[in-house]
């Protein structure tokens, strides 16, 4: 009897002290956990770097920062950290605001005059702080930098005087990159330097950020760089190319490594000081960690009624964790996902960056850490990703089975395709050019070439064109987009449907200009008449621009757009058609316009 006691006593001692172990190791297991979430989300490769006070107490990676090569994933890869940049930028406004030089409640023209809005009210009334906290009324407008992308900060800056509100100010949080460039364009211009300039001096040099950058020209240059993936037809990992964001730089360009994005979030955790030095003021970090606006409703999950609210800070969401004050971050860039998270009262951090595009992945390894290391009841958020996944793909499998289409057939376009050939421009957004390749019509656009499948009437659907495959035709069309004509049977304009919230937005068209010589357009040259004593004249400014001139008129002038014909430059939807014989004489010149066509004969 007391052998067997003995046994059963050091099995109770073994299991203690098993038990206790595996208490006080909160990393036990991770790794496996973390195969299977690569596996199960067909990812390429993660990194995972997590903080406690002011030490990191555990970095790691997993998979493959270069999939084909096999070149594995560590904590000092680098990938692209997309709008988890957003802090960094809001907290040049709080150091600029240490030094008097800023204040958050003033508007925001008054330290960028460059800076319009839709409209004056606007002009004279959004602060620095609605837009650090996304309360603007503006929407996304996410296609304006994303489809027509520009590395000039002062472009896409203008472009915001033109992009219409979806909601009054201050009432609604809508989240916008836009605000984040013009806020980085602040600190450009009260600093004298680059937003670049700005984020390494400021933080990244005295948080020892060596490796941490701001363009895919340097994020190449490193030997321990991440490759951006997406997962193809739901189970290829398949390599998608960098996007270069520079010009948007402020609202999510840097890359960095889950190492150094550690020291970044220990900072935060720290009340700002970094090594017992201040980096950022603690009345700032206050203000950014705390809500500032109601970013969602937040309610409570049933089966996790612990993890509720959402509001958002300065670059920072807030909610509750489980009873645990969060705050964090995710980034989104082709390729590439991430998220920087902390627990202000817990002094816990975690950071999470994976080169999978809109992946799950940061959410999901963050919350596993987290369970653990708050001593929560671990919830298997992998398996519930899966079965969200699952039932959400059910869902949509139904709602194609019930999807009639709206398409009328036996429909053809109003016009040859040629004559819908032209440049198409939003000032709010930029300028696509339609183009005839064969027998088939295509957009160009800053962000590669789309190919428009007529749909119905002028009606066309929109499909982008792989520089490697070619043209994807099996998951449907993004958008279409319609093609409208003037009175006169002219195409005017196109209407895309960019912005949720707002009417599809007009492009209008400029014809393409035709290079013609100066000698070319001396036979325009002269007077035409109407009717007796009601003239046009036509003459030569410079070198190659014809103008046109109706008394009591301002004088117009002349795009060459195809043989004889010519485009008003200011005016839509009017143009100059001149009739010439079979000997080449100019002898009449027709004005075409909404109202009717108006045909002057030459004056010899």
């Amino acid at each position: 009897m007391r052998h067997v006691f003995t046994i059963l006593l050091l099995a109770m001692i073994t299991t203690s002290a098993f038990t206790q172990k595996k208490s006080t190791d909160p990393f036990a297991g991770l790794d496996t956990a973390f195969q299977r979430v690569l596996k199960d989300r067909k990812a390429a490769g993660f990194a995972v770097a997590v903080v406690s006070k002011n030490k990191v107490i555990y970095a790691k990676g997993f998979g493959y920062r270069d999939y084909e090569k096999k070149l594995p994933a560590t904590s000092n890869t680098l990938f692209a950290i997309g709008s988890c940049s957003k802090a960094f930028t809001s907290s040049l406004m709080g150091l600029l605001n240490k030094e008097d030089q800023l204040e958050y409640d003033k508007p925001a023209r008054e330290y960028l005059p460059a800076l319009h809005f839709f409209n004056k009210e606007l002009d004279n009334q959004i602060t620095v702080r609605d837009m650090m906290c996304h309360r603007t009324g503006l929407p996304r407008h996410d296609y304006s930098w994303y489809l027509f992308n520009t590395s000039s900060r002062d472009s896409l800056l203008q472009r915001i005087k033109y992009q219409e509100p979806t909601a009054p100010l201050r009432q609604t949080w809508q989240y916008n990159n836009f605000m984040f460039l013009a806020q980085g364009m602040i600190a450009e211009k009260l600093s004298g330097k680059s937003w670049e300039q700005n984020v390494k001096e400021k933080l990244f040099t005295p948080l020892g950020m060596t490796a941490s950058n701001f363009t895919i020209k340097d994020l190449q240059k490193s030997s321990d760089a991440a490759i951006g993936y997406i997962v193809h037809k739901d189970s290829v990992i398949k390599k998608t190319d960098y996007y270069n964001i520079d010009g948007m730089g402020p609202a999510g360009s840097i890359n960095s490594s889950v190492t150094e994005m550690a020291n970044w979030v220990i900072t935060w955790i720290n009340g700002g000081k970094f090594n017992g030095k201040e980096i950022l003021p603690a009345t700032y970090v206050t203000e950014a960690m705390s809500s500032q606006m109601i970013a969602r409703a937040g309610l409570p999950d049933k089966e996790i009624p612990d993890a509720h609210f959402g509001t958002y800070g300065f670059g920072w969401f807030m909610s509750s964790y489980r009873g645990h004050y969060r705050v964090e971050h995710g980034g989104n860039i082709d390729g590439f996902s991430a998220n920087t998270c902390f627990f202000p009262s817990d002094s816990i951090g975690i950071i999470v960056l994976s080169n999978q595009n809109a992946s799950g992945v940061p959410s999901i390894v963050r919350n596993m850490i987290a369970d653990r290391l708050l001593g929560l009841n671990r919830i298997d958020w992998n398996g519930r990703t899966n079965a969200s996944e699952a039932k959400a793909k059910a869902a949509q499998k139904d709602a194609d089975k019930n999807k009639t289409s709206n398409k009328k057939t036996g429909t053809k376009p109003s016009h040859d395709l040629k004559e819908y050939e032209g440049l198409y421009n939003h000032p709010g957004y930029g300028t696509v050019d339609a183009v005839l390749r064969k027998d088939s019509l295509f957009m160009i656009t800053p962000n590669g070439d789309v190919w428009l499948r007529h749909y119905h009437y002028d009606v066309f659907e929109t499909f982008g064109v792989d520089k490697k495959e070619g043209i994807d035709t099996t998951n449907g069309s993004s958008l279409n987009i319609q093609f409208h004509m003037s009175p006169t049977g002219e195409i005017t304009h196109i209407t895309m449907p960019l912005q949720p919230g707002l009417k599809d937005l007009e492009f209008t068209r400029k014809p393409k200009p035709k290079e013609v010589t100066k000698d070319e357009l001396e036979k325009y040259a002269g007077t035409y008449e109407f009717a007796p004593g009601a003239e046009a004249k036509f003459y030569i400014k410079g070198e190659k621009t014809l103008y046109a001139f109706i008394e009591g008129q301002p004088e117009y002038e002349l795009v060459p757009v195809e043989k004889n014909k010519f485009s008003l430059k200011v005016l839509t939807g009017y143009s100059v058609k001149f009739e010439e014989t079979e000997k080449g004489e100019i002898i009449s010149a027709s004005f075409i316009q909404p109202n009717g066509t108006f045909k002057a004969t030459r004056k010899k």
